[in-house]
């Protein structure tokens, strides 16, 4: 761990963290204890105090940090192989996204600005002048999800930097070896030891005490929504950004171009083994291309390339564990005991569950009112688009959905009557690029990510009034 500068051991439980397709162990971590956590919390505070980095020295350092990753690439897209089970088309991607992620953080570390106020224009005001600047919060505190291990991760620190914060950060047991070399590289990049601080341990007691420490004063985390409740209940007014779950959608209009839409659900459905919480769970085709769209889904299924993560070829891979694989073939199995029709998938070796497709499944089915977060995808038959987005938004969640159709009309409504916080016009719910705001709605979340705009929320934006 990196507290106050210093690498240092664990002083809590060690975890043995394993290759995620041959089960080999990679790597061994001990979590911090009590005192370290707030040791590091403690570092965060002097640092944020003491050092002062001016916007284009930032910059300076972001940039480089990006240069390192970049560097770095083909033994990192190695270590998140290993330790989330990521193929590496995936993972090779994800390198170049956490530089880029990286680099716009530096961009927007420049122009962070407020904005003039029209003050005068108020009666007897006219003697006055407004404008707002945005001020950094303090310390940071973040923990992120095991199914993006590094690119999570920058998208937590970097925009935390380049808003002139520190930091206290926690990556999932599961996979904490990409993190750590990230904060390996920042240090190597010039950044100011004490302003990047990296604990391990388990979310019930390292992530529980960095949560309710008084002396973080923004927390940021993605994961799963019963634990961002309990984030938000243990913050209170203090500000947090969550990034949770989803049961994210795809509609196919009977107008969509079919052989684009069958390619990239069969991607959002599938890539990272279904592990995103934009990836497709629910696909709702029109009842009039059914036929004709499902058998061109199922050949882009059949197409899918599923085993050994490092083989180049691979498209889908081992899930994060096999307790997690077992848990969505179960779900599977009991949706077919329940009336459900099995098309493709559903039986797992290890690790490893092949692309699964279901149709004939019921809204109170668990793999439909549920977050599976596994390579499972339920086919859906609409008539009316009213009634396909009246489905999609009967749920608690809405993060994010796809919506295909050639009809500009049609689309722009759909977008504007979606439920989610992010809508994507003839592609699927999983569409992602590094810059764009990127939130949830419901209990899919609240704040936003995406580095111009974390940076937003983790500054405070003050207004400043001068009297002429």
């Amino acid at each position: 761990m990196l507290i106050d500068g210093v690498w240092v051991e664990g002083d809590g439980e060690s975890v043995s963290v394993v290759d995620k397709y041959s089960g080999q162990p990679i790597g061994l971590i001990r979590g911090a204890s009590t005192d370290q956590v707030d040791a590091a919390v403690a570092s965060a505070r002097r640092a944020f105090a003491s050092v002062k980095l001016e916007p284009h020295e930032r910059y300076r350092l972001l940039m480089r940090v990006a240069d390192l990753i970049e560097a770095n690439r083909e033994a990192l897209a190695e270590l998140i192989i290993s330790e989330s089970g990521v193929p590496w088309k995936d993972s090779n991607n994800e390198v170049g996204r956490a530089a880029e992620t990286f680099r716009l953080s530096a961009e927007e570390a420049r122009r962070l600005v407020g904005e003039m106020v029209p003050i005068q224009g108020a009666a007897g005001q006219s003697h006055r002048m407004a404008f707002t600047i945005r001020v950094p919060r303090g310390v940071v505190g973040g923990i992120s999800s095991f199914n993006s291990p590094l690119n999570m991760v920058a998208h937590k620190v970097a925009p935390a930097l380049a808003a002139g914060n520190s930091v206290v950060f926690k990556p999932p047991a599961a996979t904490p070896l990409s993190a750590t070399r990230l904060f390996e590289l920042m240090l190597e990049a010039g950044v100011p030891p004490s302003l990047i601080n990296l604990v391990h341990g388990d979310g019930r007691s390292v992530g529980q005490q960095l949560v309710d420490h008084e002396g973080i004063d923004f927390f940021t985390f993605t994961g799963s929504t019963p634990v961002g409740k309990l984030i938000r209940q243990s913050r209170g007014l203090r500000p947090v950004a969550l990034e949770l779950g989803s049961i994210a959608a795809t509609i196919v209009c009977a107008d969509a171009d079919l052989d684009r839409a069958a390619v990239r659900c069969a991607q959002s459905g599938f890539r990272r083994q279904g592990q995103a919480c934009t990836s497709t769970q629910r696909l709702f085709v029109q009842r009039e291309i059914l036929e004709t769209f499902t058998a061109r889904l199922m050949s882009e299924v059949a197409s899918l390339v599923v085993g050994d993560p490092r083989d180049h070829n691979t498209d889908v891979g081992p899930m994060i564990s096999e307790k997690d694989a077992v848990r969505a073939e179960a779900w599977v199995q009991e949706a077919v005991a329940q009336g459900a029709t099995l098309l493709a998938g559903g039986h797992r070796t290890g690790t490893v569950l092949p692309p699964t497709v279901l149709t004939d499944v019921r809204p109170d089915m668990r793999v439909m009112c549920e977050e599976i977060f596994a390579p499972v995808l339920s086919i859906l038959p609409f008539d009316t688009l009213d009634e396909a987005i009246d489905r999609v938004n009967a749920t608690e969640f809405g993060l994010a959905a796809g919506l295909f159709t050639r009809d500009i009309q049609r689309a722009l409504e759909g977008a504007a009557r979606l439920h989610v916080g992010v809508v994507h016009l003839n592609d699927a719910s999983s569409s992602r690029v590094d810059l764009i705001p990127f939130a949830g709605v419901k209990e899919s979340g609240v704040g936003v990510e995406g580095p111009k705009y974390a940076i937003r929320e983790m500054t405070e934006e003050r207004l400043v009034t001068v009297t002429l």
